[in-house]
């Protein structure tokens, strides 16, 4: 699904523009001020969003307010009532332990590379690998852990 979703040119790509990338970012880091969870790695594709996060309140609840924020903002960008943003659907998966949590990590922030929209992770800008570059994102509890991509 993944390799799908990073190599399609068709269907809705919204987060390819500026002002919606800006809007999910702020959204992510918000929800983390917020104390919803610890941002660990995520990377804003043209049509998708990976991001790897220690949850801090349910997945579910977590997931409805980060989508719905995002989908009400970047519909209004849009210039769009009445359609949905975001699909109901996400995939989670719950890091075990520490080494599980970084391989995902690199996995997510590499997604650009093995597009081919970059040729290091670190210079995609809708990214926490290049604001991150020295940074290391503590697991704390590694069965809290969840990544979630969403389309």
């Amino acid at each position: 699904m993944d390799r799908y979703l990073d190599t399609t040119r068709h269907g809705p790509m919204y987060l390819a523009e500026e002002k919606i990338a800006r809007v999910v970012e702020a959204s992510l880091r918000r929800g983390e001020q917020l104390n919803h969870y610890e941002l660990g790695a995520y990377v804003i594709m043209s049509n998708h969003v990976h991001v790897l996060l220690l949850p801090r309140i349910s997945a579910s609840r977590l997931m409805q307010s980060l989508k719905g924020a995002t989908a009400r903002e970047a519909n209004r960008i849009l210039g769009r009532t009445g359609e949905t943003f975001w699909p109901a659907e996400s995939y989670d998966h719950w890091a075990r332990d520490e080494r599980e949590w970084h391989r995902i990590a690199a996995y997510i922030e590499n997604n650009p590379v093995k597009a081919g929209l970059v040729s290091r992770a670190e210079d995609y800008r809708w990214s926490s690998a290049g604001k991150r570059k020295n940074a290391e994102t503590s697991l704390g509890a590694a069965d809290t852990s969840v990544c979630a991509t969403s389309r």
